[in-house]
C-alpha cells in the first residue's frame, strides 16, 4: 500500500449479515478501534459510504478491501470474503485474530 498507513491489532467475532440470501460475513472492529479510526483516518480521504481502504492480514491470508461506518453499531465493519473464510476455516461466530493497516492519501 502507499500514502500514509495506520495499523491496528483487532480480535473480534465473524458474524453473518442477517437476513439476507447471499452469505456476507463483517466483522465489527472493537470500539477503541473504531473511535481511533475516526479520530486518526476519517476525513476528506473518504470514499462511497464512508468506506476506508484497508489491507488485512488474518492468519495465512491477506487481502485489499474497505471497512464501512455502521450508524447502528457505531464502529466500522470488515467484510470477510469467501474465499478467506475458506482458507482459514472460519465459521459464524469464530473470535478471529487479525491486522487491519487503512490507507490514507499522504
Amino acid at each position: 500500500m502507499s500514502g500514509i498507513e495506520s495499523t491496528y491489532a483487532v480480535r473480534a467475532k465473524l458474524w453473518k449479515w442477517p437476513g439476507e440470501k447471499a452469505a456476507w460475513f463483517f466483522i465489527t472492529l472493537p470500539a477503541r478501534t473504531s473511535r481511533e479510526i475516526r479520530l486518526v483516518d476519517a476525513g476528506p480521504t473518504r470514499r462511497g459510504f464512508g468506506s476506508l481502504r484497508a489491507e488485512v492480514t488474518l492468519g495465512g491470508s491477506t487481502w485489499s478491501t474497505s471497512v464501512f461506518p455502521s450508524t447502528e453499531l457505531k464502529a466500522y465493519l470488515l467484510p470477510v470474503k469467501a474465499s478467506v473464510r475458506k482458507a482459514e476455516k472460519l465459521m459464524e461466530g469464530k473470535m478471529v485474530s487479525l491486522t487491519l493497516k487503512i490507507r490514507r492519501a499522504g
